[in-house]
């Protein structure tokens, strides 16, 4: 009796991620913006694909499909530095950081920095990882360290718990501890997301009157980007992976 090994049909964003060719979110944009391409025809958002039957290319480039083995690594961003696969506007990158070697693994960030923040960065291949890291149901908490350009009145905390409607969006910080070393110093303030809505931080402290002078993220779930110097990383082992998706942090 012939057994049937025939591939089974995957959406096309999921496709492009588990290539590591960027993150599924990335890989809307792209499809969005016409990059993307079935069987010469461009691709639609939740497509579906069958690999190794269907032709993909992306920005004219055909994409193969291949076994990857699964590379996870965390960044310490420096700030400058934009974290995208595909930006013409920009010249430099956080994938600048990485030896040549790397280049070839096709890693993508999975949760992003805009360009002023920075510290910790998770860059990978797998697109499961990544889709797990980043999806708002995993509840895994990100903690930044934030320096407003003057004192913030500790009594608007919960306000910023509560959610303000920014731009039409409700926007909302889990936890908001003040770091201040001295008496009427609370422009220095510990903050934990489970989500991350672009720029929200610097979003909703305009929105209260404030201007954030610094952005740094310095732990994903359990894991601390302690020991990892500004622009270096580390590769990320199966116990690290294990803190990183630790909730209970």
């Amino acid at each position: 009796m012939t057994m049937c090994n025939e591939e089974k049909p995957i959406r096309i964003h999921k496709f492009l991620s588990e290539q590591g060719i960027c993150s599924r979110r990335d890989a809307e944009e792209l499809i969005k913006e016409g990059l993307v391409e079935i069987n010469g025809k461009a691709a639609e958002i939740g497509q579906k694909i069958i690999p190794r039957k269907d032709h993909i290319s992306v920005q004219g480039k055909n994409i193969a499909t291949r076994s990857r083995k699964k590379l996870t690594l965390a960044l310490n961003k420096p700030r400058g530095l934009i974290c995208s696969n595909h930006d013409p506007y920009h010249n430099q990158t956080v994938f600048d950081l990485l030896p040549k070697e790397l280049h070839k693994q096709h890693l993508f960030c999975a949760g992003r920095l805009d360009k002023e923040s920075e510290g910790l960065l998770i860059l990978t291949n797998d697109g499961d990882l990544a889709n797990h890291l980043t999806h708002p149901s995993a509840l895994i908490i990100k903690r930044y360290e934030v320096t407003l350009n003057h004192p913030f009145d500790l009594k608007k905390i919960p306000l910023l718990k509560r959610g303000l409607n920014v731009d039409g969006e409700i926007l909302r910080m889990e936890k908001v501890i003040s770091l201040k070393k001295g008496p009427n110093q609370n422009n220095r303030l510990e903050i934990h997301l489970h989500h991350g809505r672009k720029r929200e931080i610097r979003r909703l402290f305009e929105a209260l009157g404030y201007r954030v002078k610094r952005l740094a993220r310095h732990q994903i779930g359990g894991l601390a980007i302690r020991g990892i110097k500004p622009g270096y990383y580390r590769v990320l082992n199966p116990k690290d992976i294990e803190i990183l998706f630790d909730v209970s942090n």
